[in-house]
This record gives C-alpha cells, structure tokens and sequence, in this order.
C-alpha cells in the first residue's frame, strides 16, 4: 500500500510517500522560518497563503522523488488537527479532493498522534506498550500508548508548552527566531553553578507539567542581572537545565507508576540536545530504553503523517467525504 502523507499544521509544508511493503520511500519539507523570522513568530494568514502557494509543487516533486504515480497511490493522509485553522484547511482540502479525484480512502489524521509514531520509521524501534513523552511548540503530553489509536494521558502543560517556554525565554534574551534551538545552542555556553531555576510542579504529586512560572522567572532574572552575553548565557542555562530536570523527574515518576520501561520521546523539542541526554541517563538508571525520532522528524514533517494514516487505513478506519479541519484536538479522544 502506497500512501501520500500531507502536513500543514503550522508553519512548515510536509509531504511524503509511505510503501508497507519497503516503507518510507520519499520526503519533502517546505520550511516557512524565513517568511516568519521578521515578526518573531508564526503569522498565521501568510502561513496558510505560503502553503497553498508550496504544497501542490511539493507533492509533484515528491511524488517524482518515489518514482511513482498519483495513479499508484492507494490512499492520502492529511493532518486534521490539531493546529492553525487556515493552515490545516489547506492540506486537508487538497488531500480529500485529491483522495476523491483518484476514487482513493483518504483520512484525517491527528498531528500528535503523528509524532508520537514519528520513531517507527527508524530501524530500532519500541514494542507495545510504551511510555510517550511529546513535547512541541504546542503541546507537552505524557502519554500511556498501549497499541496504535489506544492512548491514555497521564498529565500535561496546564500553561504554557515546553516549546512556547522556550521560544518566549529566547525572546526575551534578544535571540532570533525560531528560539528554542538557538537557546539551547546559548546554553552550552552557560555556568551552570551561577542560577538556579526552579523544577515546577515537582514537589507535589502528579504527572502535569508548567513552564509560565519558569518562564517569568528567567525574566526577573534577566531584569535584576547585569546585561552581557554571558549573563545571557548562564540564565539560558539555567532555564534549560530546570525544564530537562523537570522531564526527567515526571518521566521517572510515570514509569515507576506504569511499570514500563520504554519511553518514546518525540515532537520539536525532542531534537534538543540536552533533553536527549538527560532522558538517555534516567533510561540507563532504570535499565529501560528511550527512543527518538530522527532529527529531521521532531519537527513536523509528512512522513509521520503517511505513516500514521496507513495505520488508521490498515485498521479499516473509513470517514465521509465531508472533511473538517479542528485546531483542538485532544489526544485522548482518538
């Protein structure tokens, strides 16, 4: 089965072709960074104009890359939600109407849902069940996945996301956009021993995570500090040390209360590097494994899409040919 993944959610232009019989066998992304660097953030109307001008080259392209045909394909995947409304109208217009002109399934998929599979396409990869961490610019969710489609969540962000938390704390400290990894890049040049942060909501039981507080906090701090580049570099330390000390005393707390041993860690922020690195050593204390996605499938990307919706299509899943777009979308009701 040949499937054509599309991603539109936000600011990025995804597509893919997933084969279940050699699996992925092509994949392009369209960046916006460029088109929202001058605004400090995503601009949602230029967002969904740029997808409508990139995603039907995009697809040819791609499509050309997997030496096949729109004739050959056997099914399209499209990201639903959650995300901007006009972005996810745009691909989920176009792959539905696509899907119906070559009398093929289509099927909206969950973005989150698409992340938390994204390591799947790797070689080594977790067995069921497993313990998911997915951590974006949007969402921070500790997830229980027992098989595909059957998830309970154990905790999430009641505030700000782990990926928000960054992209503010760089904005306040004067770093370009988009911040988080030009954050964590100013942290490795950071002391560790001059700040220190607190780790929220860790004193108390429960698996939900807040970063708003944290975040304030790095601006009092900025406010009171001398302003210098290595004051910069020692607060963005600090911040990135209290949010990866925060992940790995929830993640360890799941795991006890679960009794699994595998974490799955996926979603933009799964690319940091001193996130891999914490959760790798909490994995080796409790013996257990952590896995993540490839670099270039953290972010959003149409290979995660495509294979996501060949699992729905595999499992006989079946929708209208009515569409709807939902910019909220909670995991826990797939």
């Amino acid at each position: 089965m040949q499937v054509l993944g599309i991603e539109t959610s936000c600011d990025e232009t995804g597509v893919a072709v997933f084969d279940s019989a050699i699996g992925l066998v092509a994949h392009h992304l369209y960046s916006q960074v460029a088109l929202h660097e001058q605004y400090g953030g995503v601009v949602p109307e230029l967002a969904s104009r740029d997808h409508v001008q990139r995603l039907l080259p995009l697809i040819k392209k791609t499509i050309a890359a997997a030496n096949t045909d729109l004739k050959s394909l056997d099914a399209i995947a499209y990201t639903a939600g959650p995300g901007l409304m006009g972005a996810l109208l745009v691909g989920t217009a176009l792959g539905r109407s696509l899907a119906y002109a070559l009398s093929i399934p289509a099927i909206g998929v969950h973005h989150m849902e698409a992340h938390l599979l994204a390591p799947m396409l790797e070689k080594d990869i977790p067995t069921y069940p497993f313990l998911a961490l997915l951590v974006s610019g949007g969402h921070t969710l500790l997830v229980h996945v027992t098989s595909p489609g059957r998830y309970a969540l154990l905790g999430e962000s009641v505030d700000d996301a782990a990926g928000e938390a960054f992209d503010k704390v760089a904005k306040l400290l004067g770093l370009s956009y988009p911040g988080g990894p030009v954050l964590s890049a100013l942290a490795e040049k950071g002391n560790s021993k001059r700040f220190h942060f607190p780790r929220p909501m860790t004193d108390r039981p429960g698996l939900n995570f807040s970063f708003s507080g944290l975040k304030t906090f790095a601006r009092n701090t900025a406010n009171i500090e001398a302003d210098d580049a290595q004051t910069h570099a020692d607060i963005a330390r600090a911040f990135v040390d209290a949010v990866v000390d925060t992940f790995i005393i929830k993640c360890r707390r799941a795991l006890k209360e679960t009794g699994l041993q595998q974490l799955v860690v996926a979603g933009g922020v799964s690319a940091n590097k001193q996130l891999r690195a914490g959760l790798m050593g909490l994995m080796d204390e409790v013996a257990g494994k952590v896995y993540f996605p490839r670099p270039e499938f953290c972010t959003d990307n149409g290979a995660m899409i495509a294979y996501a919706g060949y699992l729905r299509i595999k499992a006989k899943q079946k929708e209208t040919l009515n569409f709807q777009a939902r910019p909220r979308w909670p995991l826990a009701t797939l």
